[in-house]
């Protein structure tokens, strides 16, 4: 079973933030500096509905992450 959010499209995350307030993962990865890598595989995830038709974006959200951590 998918994760809550991973069926989300951009949209219904910006109307949920104006109701609910910022989403605490988006909160979390804005601080890292992916959160456009992260909203891009989101994006192709709302419209693929498969992960292995994403791996562009899987790809680069994970090298972001990784140079993140090696930064610390």
């Amino acid at each position: 079973m998918a994760r809550p959010g991973h069926g989300r499209s951009r949209r219904s995350l910006e109307e949920d933030e104006g109701e609910e307030g910022e989403d605490p993962v988006d909160a979390m990865i804005s601080r890292t500096g992916c959160l456009a890598q992260h909203r891009e595989l989101q994006e192709c995830m709302a419209t693929q509905q498969d992960w292995r038709r994403c791996q562009p974006q899987v790809r680069a959200f994970g090298e972001c992450m990784a140079q993140r951590r090696q930064q610390r």
